[in-house]
């Protein structure tokens, strides 16, 4: 009985302890700090002949790798001369470095601390540049009288164009062939050479903001330590519009060419306009040689996963986190659960075909609601019959388009003419593919989507691999691409297409992907209803046409087509309109391949992927309005999100399906995520780590914004019943009394104790279920995953994988946690003599997540 008191004692302390210290960092971090989220856009004025122009930079704090907003007014129309911009346009770069001093009104930095100049070096044909406005050439003139020239660099020879120089953050400096050198080339830089004016004086860019781990030349983000303080390095945002005055305030006297200059010229730097930039900490920023708790699985929850984590370490616990498809992710949880912790799924276990749900208790919370999206970057290049309304558009991004379940259909199953690329050549089809002939060559001319986006019938597309005949997919199973399976099958049309039906203008699937077994040409029906990936399964290959190549050097639909790692990968090619397929020859290299030509030529750019609504909002993607079972078009919004939600169905875990959510206002790709642990395979102390994330996530983790610690533009907020659920489901780990492990190894079968809920108690409404399985999959069932991870990841999400822990507050709130353990200790063994009964935890944090370093990208070449 002694012992049984004191043990019951020590366990009153440990719990008091915890809440107490977890109540102590709720009230720290409710207090205002000097890192409190703002609304942090900035509007600047030009100076000289841009005073009327106002510049607004959306987003200027608490930067990651995304996407910026740069928009402006009071401009004068884009002219050209031919195909190039000519006069009226906005060039945009990143810089590092602090102020030059030069401009007292608007601090900058020195203009050879810029990521500029890496246009094309070959294949300039279609360019719009003149070799001197996208370049960091100049000529030298002591005293200049016209844009362009400098009065510094090039001296050493004045009858020859010079270079303005590019000094990196480490020192390293580069004089010469500065357009395509080792530090930054056309396939890296996030440069904006040519920003549109419009008609009425306005244009908008979206603009890839570039961390450390993306351009270490740069160093933003880096931590740096000045007078014993340190900070993130802040770096900056510079704009040079070029004008259609010359030096001396008349207008070019030769309309006919090009006569801008280099934006970093002298000349062009004097108009420039700089706005600052402050990053979160790029690097590791939780405790070293914390005790890691690891936690795997949906892609779907990795943004709101590297934002929670900065303000969740500073407890001292660091969660680790690896990215992997939903499927494998269940198969580890089921096979494997000490060393997979808390998975991040949209499916309960034991879902998948093949598998069995593990005996014992599973505990399931939601905590993010995010969805699939059809992102894009398409810009309009009006045909030459296109009317004045659309032709006054040209070069603008097209904003919206609707798509329904045949299109996505068609492009998944490559069934657009050119999608087999060269299968059809002057009009003759090759052996087996007849079927393309009456096929139109990608979506942007299929009568279809024209009905649905009356626009593009006065649009030019180049109709090849590299733009509208097909999707940039990610590589890996996982429950994204069920959804839009599941999502293409609840519609009849959709369904005919696949079976062999052509639609109204003849259109006929790919028989490679065809449902109809007779029409196949392997003799086995292809099955969307079992399919989480995105199979490339025409064998099509061949030289592509026009390029050269030898007759050896065969690329296939991998190589037309290539995958990408994961969908936040998809995003940022779509913003940088780059598809990644190698379509030139390079017959001087050693050995001879094909090479990359970089992304897309400005002003005509067309890309599409599937990604997720929380890298599409980072990169900026424009999306489309899908088509969902009531027949109306809709796209992902918060709204849309939730009206999704409120439709899920199921047992164990409710699962937003696209043929159930019925409701007008339903995106019909919203993707609800949870978290679950089986506690019987976790020890005490895990469990109650888990716990605690579940809390924060529950909390603070579903407020909007973006500053660390809060919930990442993309998801919708959970509704206050899923919250409570998620509270529900995290004080059933604190008080779960079934078999436990220690080691986190013992089996943990058993009736179900989670929560105070019988075993098969509904995940939603329970907060967990029971198993009668026998904790390994049915027969011929992989115990292990079945495929490479759906996500390898790279560098640009590493930004925020640490996030940027505040500093340690100069005030008494740093006491507040050591101080509410204390008191909670004291608490927690006092409460029985003071007539408690059962301590609560409210909704607060301790640790979360050291993501994995994810593989970077290429410094030379975009991702392979």
């Amino acid at each position: 009985m002694r012992r049984t008191r004191v043990r019951n004692a020590l366990i009153r302390l440990l719990a008091g302890a915890t809440v107490g210290a977890l109540a102590g960092l709720a009230v720290a971090q409710t207090a205002p700090t000097a890192a409190a989220a703002t609304d942090s856009a900035v509007t600047v004025s030009g100076r000289g002949e841009f005073k009327d122009m106002r510049f607004t930079v959306s987003q200027t704090k608490d930067l990651t790798s995304q996407a910026v907003t740069v928009s402006w007014t009071g401009g004068t129309p884009t002219t050209f001369a031919g195909t190039s911009f000519n006069t009226d346009f906005v060039q945009i770069m990143q810089c590092w470095g602090d102020d030059d001093g030069t401009v007292p009104s608007n601090p900058g930095p020195s203009r050879t601390q810029c990521q500029y100049g890496a246009s094309p070096t070959t294949n300039r044909t279609s360019w719009p540049g003149n070799g001197q406005d996208d370049t960091r050439q100049i000529f030298y003139s002591a005293d200049p009288t016209n844009y362009g020239q400098d009065n510094r660099y090039g001296a050493a020879n004045p009858n020859a164009p010079g270079e303005v120089p590019f000094k990196s953050v480490d020192g390293t400096t580069i004089t010469t062939n500065t357009q395509n050198n080792a530090l930054f080339n056309y396939n890296t830089t996030n440069e904006i050479d040519f920003g549109r004016t419009g008609t009425n004086g306005t244009g908008k860019e979206f603009f890839e903001v570039q961390t450390a781990n993306e351009a270490p030349h740069l160093g933003c983000g880096i931590p740096v330590t000045t007078d014993g303080v340190t900070r993130p390095r802040s770096c900056w945002l510079v704009i040079v519009p070029q004008g259609h005055l010359d030096l001396d305030g008349k207008p070019y006297a030769d309309q006919s060419q090009v006569n801008a200059g280099s934006p970093v010229s002298s000349t062009n730097w004097n108009n420039r306009i700089a706005v600052r930039l402050d990053f979160n900490s790029v690097g590791s920023n939780c405790a070293l040689g914390a005790e890691e708790r690891p936690t795997t699985g949906s892609e779907l929850a990795a943004d709101a996963m590297t934002s929670w984590q900065a303000q969740l370490c500073s407890v001292g616990k660091v969660y680790g986190y690896t990215e992997l498809g939903e499927p494998d992710t269940r198969s580890r949880l089921i096979s494997d659960a000490s060393s997979t912790g808390l998975a991040f799924t949209t499916r309960k276990l034991g879902a998948d075909a093949g598998t069995s749900a593990p005996s014992g208790t599973t505990t399931y919370a939601p905590v993010a609601l995010s969805g699939a999206v059809i992102g894009f970057t398409i810009e309009r290049r009006p045909r030459s019959d296109a009317p004045d309304s659309i032709r006054k558009l040209a070069g603008t991004k097209v904003e919206s388009i609707k798509l329904d379940q045949r299109l996505v259909a068609k492009l998944l199953t490559e069934s657009y003419r050119n999608s087999p690329w060269g299968s059809v050549i002057n009009g003759t089809a090759a052996k087996g593919y007849g079927w393309t002939k009456n096929n139109p060559a990608g979506i942007a001319s299929d009568p279809e989507f024209i009905a649905l986006n009356p626009e593009f019938q006065y649009l030019s597309v180049a109709e090849t691999p590299a733009t509208d005949t097909d999707l940039i997919t990610s590589l890996g199973h996982s429950d994204t691409a069920r959804a839009i399976w599941q999502w293409i099958l609840a519609d009849k049309d959709a369904r005919q297409f696949l079976a062999g039906v052509p639609d109204d203008d003849g259109m006929r699937v790919n028989p490679y992907y065809s449902t109809n077994a007779d029409l196949n040409p392997t003799g086995i029906a292809f099955d969307p209803s079992s399919t989480d990936d995105y199979p490339k399964s025409d064998p099509w290959c061949t030289v592509p046409p026009g390029s050269d190549a030898p007759s050896t050097a065969a690329q296939c639909m991998t190589d037309f087509h290539p995958y990408v790692d994961d969908m936040h990968s998809g995003a940022l090619h779509t913003r940088r309109a780059d598809t990644l397929w190698k379509s030139s020859w390079d017959a001087l290299s050693s050995p001879q391949s094909y090479k990359s030509p970089g992304p897309q030529t400005v002003g005509s750019r067309f890309i599409i992927t599937i990604t997720d609504t929380a890298s599409a909002a980072r990169y900026g993607l424009q999306t489309a309005d899908l088509k969902n079972t009531a027949g109306k078009y809709v796209a992902p919004s918060t709204a849309s999100l939730t009206a999704a939600a409120a439709t899920a169905t199921g047992s164990g875990v409710a699962e937003i399906t696209p043929a159930n959510a019925t409701a007008k206002g339903a995106y019909p790709l919203a993707e609800l995520v949870y978290a679950a642990v089986r506690p019987g395979k976790e020890s005490r102390a895990a469990r109650w780590d888990y716990a605690a994330l579940l809390h924060y996530a529950a909390a603070t983790g579903q407020t909007p914004g973006a500053d660390p610690g809060k919930l990442p533009d993309g998801y919708a907020p959970l509704s206050s019943k899923l919250r409570a659920q998620t509270v529900k489901a995290a004080n059933s780990l604190l008080t779960y009394t079934g078999p436990t492990s220690t080691s986190g190894s013992a089996d943990g079968g058993g009736t179900d104790t989670s929560g105070g809920a019988p075993s098969g108690t509904d995940g939603v409404n329970g907060g967990a279920t029971g198993g009668a399985g026998t904790g390994t999959p049915a027969d011929g069932a992989s115990t292990s995953p079945s495929a490479k991870p759906s996500f390898d990841g790279g560098k640009a999400l590493e930004t925020t994988a640490a996030g940027n822990t505040p500093a340690d507050p100069a005030t008494p709130l740093r006491y507040a946690v050591p101080v509410g353990a204390a008191l909670g200790a004291v608490a927690g063994v006092g409460a029985p003599f003071a007539g408690g009964r059962q301590l609560s935890i409210a909704s607060v944090t301790t640790a979360v997540r050291r993501l994995r370093v994810r593989r970077g990208w290429p410094r030379s070449s975009p991702r392979p």
